[in-house]
Parts: C-alpha cells; sequence; structure tokens
C-alpha cells in the first residue's frame, strides 16, 4: 500500500495520457476509440478514489506527495501532491470524464480518435494543474489545459466553432504570459519554482512589497478571466454555446478558482486582502449581472453560460471573503458546480441531439415527447 500511495498521483496523470495513446493508435471502427476512451476514464476515475480512501484526516500537509528534481537548470521538480483543498477536485474530474464520454457517444460522429485523444490529454491537464506543487510543472499543465479545448471547439463547435475558439484561446492565453513572467520572476529572485519555498519566504518578508504587488495582480488576472470574474467575461457564452458538451462540462469555474485559492490566496495573502474589496464588489455585480442574463435568455447553452457566471461569482465572493468558513463553503460550491452543471449539459445535449435545436420555445410539450425522462 505504501508503494501504491507514492506511485498513485503519477498513475492518476499517466493513465489519460496512456489512453489518448491508445485511442489514437487503434482502428476507427466498431467505435472502438469511445470504449477505449471510457475505459481509460473508468480507470482513471477509480484512481482518484484512492485518494480519498487512503486520506489522513489529521496529516497536515500535502499527501501522496512525489519530489523528484525533473531538470537540473532551471530547477524544476516533478512535485506533487494533494491535501484537503486538491483532493475532491481531483475525484471531481475524474467522476465527470466517463460521464464527458457517455455524452459524446452519439453526439462525436467524425473524427472520434481526435476528439477523444485529445479529451484525454485535457484530463491529464486538469489533474497536473491540481495536483502540482511545483510552479512551472503547474505553468505547464495549466497551458496544457487550452490546447485541446480549443481545438475541438474549433473543429466540433455548433455553428461558429473556429470564431468561439479563437476568442476563448486568446482570452486565457494573453493573460498567462505575465503569469509566466511573475514565475520567472519569483524564480529568479530565489532560485526555486517550489510552492512550499517560496510560500516560506514571502511570508518572511523577502520579497520587496511593491514589486510583490505586480506579481500577485499577475496571478490573479489569469486565475479571474479563467473563472470568469465579472467584466472578463466574453469568452463564456460563445464557448458554451459551441463546446461538445463534455468540454463544456468542464471548461469554466474549477481550475480558477482552486487556483485563486492555492496560488493567490495562498502564496499572496496580504495582496489579496488589499484587493479583496473590489473582486468582493465584481463578484456581486457578477451574481446579478449574470442571474438577470440567464432570466432573459431564449437558448439553453447562452442560458447555462449566464447562470453559471451567477454561480461562479458567488463562489468568488465566498474566496475574498477571507474566512474560512467561506472557504469552506466555496470549495462545496465548486463541487456542487462540477456535478449539476455537468447533469445539466449532459440533459441539454442529449436534447440538442434528438431535436437539432437549442431555443427554449422549440420545446413546448416536452413533457409528452418524453414522458420518462420529465418524470425522471
Amino acid at each position: 500500500m505504501n508503494e501504491i500511495n507514492q506511485s498513485i498521483l503519477t498513475l492518476i496523470l499517466l493513465a489519460p495520457l496512456a489512453g489518448a495513446v491508445l485511442v489514437m493508435l487503434a482502428p476507427n471502427r466498431y467505435k472502438l476509440p469511445n470504449w477505449i476512451a471510457l475505459l481509460t476514464a473508468l480507470v482513471s476515475f477509480g484512481l482518484t478514489l484512492h485518494l480519498p480512501a487512503h486520506f489522513l484526516l489529521d496529516h497536515g500537509g500535502f499527501q501522496f506527495e512525489i519530489n523528484r528534481l525533473w531538470i537540473e537548470n532551471p530547477a524544476i521538480n516533478y512535485h506533487v501532491g494533494v491535501d484537503g483543498l486538491s483532493l475532491w477536485l481531483v475525484v471531481l474530474t475524474g467522476l465527470l470524464a466517463p460521464i464527458g464520454v457517455i455524452a459524446s457517444w452519439n453526439a462525436i460522429k467524425e473524427r472520434r480518435k481526435i476528439f477523444y485523444s485529445l479529451f484525454l490529454v485535457q484530463q491529464t491537464a486538469m489533474f497536473g494543474v491540481f495536483i502540482s506543487l511545483d510552479l512551472m510543472l503547474y505553468y505547464g499543465f495549466w497551458e496544457l489545459s487550452l490546447v485541446p479545448m480549443a481545438i475541438l471547439i474549433a473543429m466540433y463547435g455548433r455553428k461558429d466553432g473556429p470564431k468561439a475558439a479563437l476568442k476563448f484561446f486568446l482570452f486565457t492565453f494573453i493573460p498567462s504570459a505575465p503569469l509566466l513572467v511573475a514565475i520567472l520572476w519569483l524564480y529568479t529572485q530565489t532560485g526555486s519554482f517550489d510552492f512550499a519555498t517560496l510560500h516560506v519566504l514571502i511570508s518572511n518578508g523577502a520579497f520587496p512589497a511593491g514589486a510583490l504587488w505586480w506579481v500577485a495582480l499577475a496571478f490573479l488576472v489569469a486565475f479571474a478571466v479563467k473563472v470568469p470574474v465579472f467584466p472578463l467575461h466574453g469568452w463564456v457564452a460563445d464557448t458554451f454555446s459551441e463546446a461538445p458538451v463534455a468540454l463544456a462540462m468542464v471548461v469554466a469555474g474549477k481550475l480558477g478558482l482552486y487556483s485563486m485559492l492555492r496560488f493567490h490566496i495562498g502564496l499572496f495573502p496580504e495582496q489579496a486582502r488589499a484587493v479583496a474589496p473590489t473582486l468582493i464588489a465584481l463578484a456581486v455585480i457578477g451574481i446579478l449581472y449574470g442571474a438577470c442574463l440567464a432570466l432573459v435568455q431564449r437558448d439553453f447553452w447562452r442560458l447555462m453560460a449566464f447562470a453559471a457566471i451567477s454561480h461562479l461569482s458567488l463562489i468568488t465572493l465566498a474566496i475574498y471573503g477571507l474566512t474560512l468558513t467561506g472557504w469552506q463553503g466555496a470549495v462545496y460550491q465548486i463541487l456542487s458546480h462540477g456535478v449539476v452543471d455537468g447533469a445539466l449539459f449532459l440533459l441539454l445535449g442529449a436534447m440538442y441531439d434528438q431535436y437539432s435545436t437549442s431555443q427554449i420555445n422549440a420545446y413546448g410539450g416536452l413533457a409528452a415527447k418524453l414522458p420518462r425522462t420529465a418524470t425522471l
């Protein structure tokens, strides 16, 4: 069991990657790519369940930790681990993977090998974001999560996929450039990308306050776009409208909100406290703005997008209230949002596949056509 505990996070990372390779090598017939992707997703989910089953509640800090030198110069370590914050997000990502494959089973009819292989690469990237404790390793997975998403939106968009993919990519990629500069600046000052090392140095006042403020801002903007925080939400409606259901289930919220808690508040508590009033105000605006726009939508994908902005703004409000109760509620709501939105996307995707429209007023009398679904 000790050996499994020491390698479980590596196995969770490699399983979807190995599945992506198998999908690409498999012949494209008899829905073989679908079955390989589903089996891989189930295996990945099963591996993630090892974490809560063997997580020690009375043990502080990170567990299942691996910290080994990967690249000597610059000093990048393969440093991974989970704590009470990242544990359930890893499990949630594992849970949504097989659901995403099932949701795509009949919807994706062409170039299935490309779709499922990139979908599994996306899973690896998301797992990597949640377990990385080396900032450069984290950044690599953060950027990797953008690429499969943008490609698949462009290839499988419903009406104008390339435009939505370009908007998504630019909105999320451009703020990542200052994030990289900020990470490299921290390295030049310390010679380390390690989260724990940087946390101690920043807590001890090892950096000039003015420079640290700009570094914290670079982190915050990259995460705020990914959430998205109002008014950085311009990519969400088009992305929800065009993304395949399997991707729409994972595109918003989790990565940005987790990163705010782990890396913005975790590394820069003083700077987070300084900007908290601004973020609370933006979150309140986002809650009302998203809800009001959701109420007037005639397209259910856009309704989901604006409802998500409202929900995610509520979680942002809880995070920057800077209380333990708020953080516990935020983590609970991140998980709740992931499950509920995933279920809604699954239902709406099934309706869209059957009736080829997302216009809400076209679904009058739906209960008569789908009595068992309506009853359920």
